[in-house]
């Protein structure tokens, strides 16, 4: 016994009682110049490139920022500003043309005593969008729900007036409302909003949980009845009048909004058991991606009022924001399923096997981490989305290039410098915004990682 004593007593004299500190690293291995020598001048196939890529850089740097900076024209009310005063003289952008066509490029044709409605849709989705995306922020789901529920509504009744139209397709619906009719809407919506709020409070159950869900139903339909022909007191502003970058924005969220739940559903479709689903899933999808999405927008805008009735009347916009929805969704439906794909099926397994049914088994296991997987392809079908909705211009619906395109051909600001300026400032807007989600995406997938590593 003392002999095993005197042996643990010599083993513990071995064993550290504190962390050792951290060590410098060896020199020559750490800090900026070892980080050159490693990745820029390491062979001579790196320092090659290396030399190409600081050549590149030569040749496109300099004139760019001697065009849109050093020699370029910031004050001026027409187009003499512009032009050089000396033969020969080098004249760089004519930043007051974009000073001038600000407002248009922003708010299209929009009235201008009504373009605080943009500004205040504008600055509530920014209000709700901002929270969402920071993660260590609480309250997801009901900023979600405020975001992607209530702001559409909020922000068409600002854009349009709140005039729905939807009494060619329901034309009882206002004769039967009247005041009468919409006081009793609004009392059903208060109703239903109680009864969601007293079920909220009781707890879970089976029961209790489809009474929420009947009360949400009965909120919803409330509201969208009661702003059916409802005069909000604002002025109605046709979609013909919407231009710049609010249709820009419009088409792209409408399409983001659309296209990734629709997307997930198809993805699911796909994957169905049930053979009448999966072909359905799978004709939709091949259908619409088979299909240019300028030939959708030709069949939206020209083709589909032919098979319409005569007295039935959709909005251009309304049709093209269909169609990009559409069209986004069967590319996003291949993205999930790229992602289901790529999760084990072991991990689906598993989830049954712990007594989980096949739709909670999707919902809790498999889902999140199909969609942490697929979150580089949809983050390029976003980006893809936002720039396609150029092509809008090609049926008459002008968005920030189309209103770009508009403002050149004003006589007053024709200048050899305006073309340039005016697509180096949309080429700014653009790369902004594409920039923005594409590092928030792969913010959000470190952040993702390290959760599935801890």
């Amino acid at each position: 016994m003392g002999a095993q004593r005197e042996q643990g007593a010599k083993a513990g004299a071995y064993v550290a009682d504190a962390l050792i500190a951290a060590r410098q690293p060896p020199a020559g291995e750490g800090g900026a110049l070892h980080w050159v020598r490693s990745n820029l001048l390491g062979n001579w196939r790196q320092m090659a490139l290396t030399l190409f890529g600081l050549w590149l850089l030569y040749v496109i740097v300099p004139p760019l920022v001697s065009f849109f900076l050093l020699d370029a024209v910031w004050q001026g009310d027409n187009r003499e500003a512009c032009l050089p005063l000396e033969e020969g003289q080098a004249v760089g952008a004519c930043w007051p043309f974009i000073q001038a066509k600000f407002n248009q490029l922003i708010y299209g044709f929009y009235p201008a005593q009504e373009r605080w409605r943009v500004n205040l849709a504008y600055g509530l989705g920014a209000a709700l969008l901002l929270p969402l995306l920071v993660i260590s922020l609480p309250g997801k789901r009901l900023n979600a729900a405020l975001f992607f529920g209530a702001f559409p509504i909020v922000a068409f009744v600002l854009l349009t007036g709140g005039h729905l139209g939807l009494s060619a397709f329901l034309p009882f619906l206002p004769a039967a409302l009247g005041f009468w009719g919409q006081t009793a809407v609004v009392a059903v919506t208060l109703l239903g909003a109680v009864a969601l709020w007293s079920l909220w409070r009781v707890g879970p159950s089976a029961l209790l949980r489809n009474l929420k869900r009947v009360g949400m139903m009965l909120v919803v339909a409330g509201l969208v009845l009661a702003a059916v022909d409802m005069d909000f007191g604002l002025a109605p502003v046709e979609t013909r009048l919407w231009g710049g970058l609010l249709v820009t924005l419009v088409i792209t969220l409408t399409g983001i909004t659309v296209s990734l739940p629709f997307g997930i559903a198809l993805a699911l479709g796909r994957r169905s058991r049930l053979p009448l689903v999966r072909i359905c899933t799978v004709a939709f999808i091949e259908f619409w991606r088979g299909v240019p999405v300028i030939t959708v927008l030709f069949f939206a805008i020209y083709m589909l009022p032919l098979f319409l009735p005569g007295n039935m009347n959709i909005d251009a916009l309304l049709k093209a924001l269909v169609g990009v929805a559409l069209f986004a969704s069967a590319y996003m439906a291949e993205v999930v399923r790229g992602g289901l794909e790529a999760v084990p099926k072991g991990q689906f397994e598993g989830a049954e096997a712990l007594g989980l049914k096949r739709t909670l088994a999707l919902r809790l296991v498999v889902l999140p981490q199909a969609l942490r997987v697929a979150i580089p392809g949809i983050t390029n079908t976003f980006i893809g989305l936002f720039k396609d909705t150029t092509l809008v211009l090609i049926v008459a619906i002008f968005d920030l290039l189309g209103a770009l395109r508009a403002a050149f051909t004003d006589p007053n600001w024709a200048t050899p410098s305006t073309l340039l300026t005016g697509f180096g400032f949309a080429g700014l807007i653009y790369f902004a915004f594409s920039f923005g989600m594409s590092r928030y995406a792969q913010a959000l997938e470190r952040h993702l990682n390290r959760e599935m590593r801890a």
